[in-house]
């Protein structure tokens, strides 16, 4: 594909954590790009130079046609990439109504506007979390979908939504279903910059350089190698580039659209997280023992089959120690970034 055959691209949350690396993937192969974010949980500083930011809502139909007439999409053209939402399970159960409005009603107002101006093709960050507890494991695409929580409820509405969509409209759509996202850009250019984030390995990398006294290890009695839960963690930059050869493949067969897994099918437990994080610093997180918490499943791997079949995706940072090591760089450089000592 040539720059030349390349479409505007606008991504929502682009100011945010992978949002703001697919951007940069965007950026790298070639594409015009364009970022809407209201910069409640995004960062100005993580839109790079040269790219339009958006300061706005994706539920102002008015403003996402403004854009998408400024950015050159519509009547068959273009594609949007949607990471806008909110994301911390707990925060979920507490209020349910926020998750339904901010990643379902909001979502159903995006894709409206999209369908109205004739943007054609449309890809979605979705989660494992619509799985629940899947009784199996490793969990591919047709694994029921049974979410516990309204994080996964939100987001399995917003799937619905978009396969209904896609068989009444001109829109074709790629749902990507996300496991454990960590770790940061390889050249520091962006990483997960949210204060009081609950990922293991974001935890894990503040605790090292001190900013936490300590990580909590919530279970350490499930059917696994060392009784703590197993999870597939998948760096975000191969996940972004994934985003990318989707959006090759939606604009190379527009009458097809794709659910995928995004995960490279290996687990790592809690506990070897934790010994990796220390491997790397060369120092001793101090871990405190905590019960389970509730639906929480004690494994949790995807089998990355269909997207290794359909895309040519090749994870280029599949390693646990290079993970963690991108996100200590990026943690270091956030420090400098906020002035801390």
């Amino acid at each position: 594909m040539t720059d030349s055959q390349k479409t505007p691209v606008l991504v929502t949350g682009g100011a945010g954590y992978i949002g703001s690396h697919a951007v940069l993937a965007l950026l790298d192969d070639g594409w015009p790009v364009a970022v809407i974010d209201n910069l409640v949980t995004g960062f100005r500083f993580a839109v790079p130079d040269g790219v339009t930011l958006y300061e706005g809502d994706i539920e102002d139909g008015d403003l996402l046609a403004r854009i998408f007439a400024e950015q050159g999409m519509g009547g068959g053209k273009g594609a949007v990439m949607h990471f806008a939402g909110s994301v911390v399970v707990p925060e979920s159960v507490e209020d349910p109504l926020k998750y339904y409005h901010n990643n379902t009603v909001k979502s159903r107002a995006l894709i409206d506007a999209v369908t109205k101006a004739g943007v054609p093709h449309f890809i979605f960050s979705s989660t494992a979390a619509t799985y629940g507890v899947p009784e199996t494991s490793p969990v591919n695409e047709n694994t029921p979908q049974r979410p516990i929580n309204p994080y996964g409820w939100s987001k399995l509405m917003t799937e619905q939504m978009l396969s209904d969509t896609a068989f009444a409209h001109d829109l074709n759509y790629c749902a990507l279903r996300y496991f454990n996202v960590a770790g940061a850009d390889p050249d520091a250019r962006s990483g997960q910059s949210t204060a009081g984030a609950t990922h293991l390995i974001k935890v894990a990398v503040e605790a090292a350089l001190g900013k936490r006294d300590q990580v909590a290890v919530f279970g350490t009695d499930y059917e696994t190698q060392d009784g703590t839960g197993v999870r597939d963690y998948i760096h975000v930059s191969d996940l972004a580039a994934a985003h990318v050869l989707a959006l090759r493949e939606l604009m190379a067969q527009p009458d097809v659209s794709l659910t995928m897994n995004c995960g490279y099918g290996r687990g790592f437990s809690v506990l070897e997280v934790l010994d990796s994080v220390d491997r790397v610093t060369n120092r001793t997180i101090n871990r405190s023992m905590q019960p389970r918490r509730a639906g929480d499943p004690g494994e949790l791997i995807s089998d990355p089959s269909r997207i290794r079949s359909t895309l040519p995706w090749e994870p280029q940072h599949a390693d646990l120690d290079t993970i963690i090591g991108h996100a200590l760089q990026w943690e270091r450089k956030l420090g400098e970034i906020r002035g801390e000592d």
